[in-house]
């Protein structure tokens, strides 16, 4: 009888061992475009494989990441970064101010976030990382959070100086990575911080929002991000699932290219805003209303949302004598025409957020009430940048987040700078905002900034570079096998190291 009490005992440990050997199967739908961190760092970031030197908690407080501490000089010239003892690489390997030094001067050459800085020297200094500055710049601890700025090993680079293999220094480490659609990770042996609670994860971009779901509800994904809104009410009544949403900084709206013909006069961009129903696509699309954008920056995104701004709100009559003030005149076939020019044009849209799409040909329905013919076309993500490059871009529906730099000072420099940016304005720019957006990178004084950063949403509101059609919440869903599971708003870090399975 003992015997088999022992064997059962036995079979029920290999059992429980089994289960524990399990990968964690994550389903997301973002692709893994390459390994250059430039393009895909954020994933790295998200999945815990990376580190930057500053991270972000889910109120948006800067906390440590591979600096565990950090303090700007007296002129505010020069900032310490202190690294946290004990940090090792994947391949065992020390994390070195040296090295850390050398990586991010190797960022800051390139053309990404931290370019943007005013960086004059960045020097090892012991066990530290000093970052000089050409002038005062209040924000640079954020401008590290960005992924672009993840620190690697030496052993990441080739020959050529490339990125070849990611080696950095998370609680996870890459086991096998096959872009675009599958990573492996598994539990890095020198992280030196709390375990990971499952040893092994599985990875999987999937494109198709209902076949996310699919997944969750088969049990075939343990947790599951970016749920489509048509499917998050079915999956709250599946008993073995748990269905968590956020709002995040994230807005969905349109991309104007402002130096076509067709939106180089503000009179038609605003014309195009009072067209949009925004409420309407929020409440059929997104299954929430209050999601319409009456400005460019969402309620969760503090200090930078404005109650009292007048909202964008929809006026069809309003439209119309806007595009007729701008010389628009109804044609025949009720498109409007100027010198012989129909308003016709190409709107560009992506499916990696599967709400786009449908977003898209409601906006088009919405604009040719007003005598503007838009020809929906869905492509990849990576058309909005190219486009924007060579300058073929003539609107795009684009899902733009303002956690790229924590504090959106480091989206607003980017996006609305003169001429834009991939995913900001298009060939629009203003002085008043350029110098503004100076002024309040080197104010650290929050009371000071306010009226600034008031002054800058008020421009964006009244010029529209980018036209605002709806804010964003991120819904997830996982199995209840698991538990330890948050969001991050952020989009930085999901905590997967904290994940365990449920007993």
């Amino acid at each position: 009888m003992m015997r088999n009490w022992v064997a059962a005992a036995f079979v029920g440990l290999s059992l429980i061992g089994t289960v524990q050997a399990k990968p964690l199967k994550v389903i997301g739908p973002w692709e893994i475009a390459g390994i250059d961190p430039a393009q895909s760092g954020y994933v790295f970031s998200r999945m815990q494989v990376a580190e930057t030197l500053v991270s972000v908690d889910a109120d948006g407080k800067l906390i440590g990441g591979l600096a565990s501490s950090w303090s700007a000089s007296e002129d505010a010239l020069s900032w310490r970064f202190r690294l946290r003892e004990g940090a090792r690489f994947h391949d065992g390997s020390p994390v070195t101010a040296t090295i850390v030094a050398d990586g991010l001067r190797k960022v800051h050459a390139a053309t990404g976030v931290f370019s943007q800085a005013p960086v004059s020297a960045i020097e090892p200094d012991g066990n530290d990382v000093v970052i000089r500055l050409a002038k005062p710049f209040a924000a640079l601890p954020a401008y590290l959070v960005n992924f672009t700025t993840i620190v690697l090993a030496p052993s990441s680079y080739g020959p050529s100086g490339r990125v070849e293999r990611i080696v950095a220094s998370g609680p996870y480490r890459v086991k096998s990575l096959t872009p675009p659609l599958n990573m492996q990770l598994e539990a890095a042996p020198d992280w030196t911080g709390e375990k990971p609670g499952i040893a092994e994860v599985d990875y999987q971009a999937v494109g198709q929002g209902e076949t996310r779901a699919l997944m969750a509800e088969s049990g075939e994904a343990d947790l599951v991000f970016s749920m489509l809104p048509v499917s998050v009410e079915r999956l709250k009544r599946n008993p073995k699932l748990e269905v968590r949403i956020a709002t995040i900084p994230r807005t969905r709206l349109l991309k104007v290219n402002a130096a076509s013909p067709l939106f180089g006069d503000v009179r038609v961009r605003l014309a195009i805003a009072h067209a949009l129903d925004r409420e309407g696509i929020s409440k059929v699309i997104l299954r929430n209303p209050d999601l319409a954008a009456t400005q460019l920056f969402p309620k969760a995104l503090a200090g930078w949302h404005v109650p009292d701004l007048p909202p964008l709100t929809r006026d069809l009559n309003a439209a119309k004598a806007l595009l007729a003030d701008a010389g628009w005149k109804p044609g025949a076939d009720g498109i409007l025409q100027m010198e012989g020019r129909p308003f016709s044009f190409t709107l560009l849209t992506y499916a990696s957020w599967p709400e786009l799409p449908p977003m898209a040909t409601a906006i088009q329905a919405q604009l040719r009430q007003v005598g503007i013919d838009a020809k929906v076309s869905v492509g990849n993500s990576s058309e909005i940048p190219a486009r924007h490059a060579d300058g073929t871009l003539e609107m795009g529906l684009v899902s733009r987040l303002y956690s790229i730099v924590p504090d959106a000072i480091g989206t607003l420099r980017d996006d609305y700078k003169t001429g834009g940016s991939d995913w900001g304005a298009t060939g629009w720019g203003s002085e008043e905002l350029n110098t503004l957006v100076e002024r309040m990178a080197a104010t650290s004084d929050p009371a000071a900034r306010a009226p600034m950063q008031r002054r800058a949403v008020q421009i964006l509101q009244a010029e529209l570079p980018s036209i605002p059609v709806t804010w964003s919440e991120l819904a997830i869903v996982s199995n209840k096998r698991i538990a330890g599971v948050r969001v991050d708003p952020l989009e930085v870090n999901y905590g997967l190291a904290s994940i365990r399975w449920a007993e």
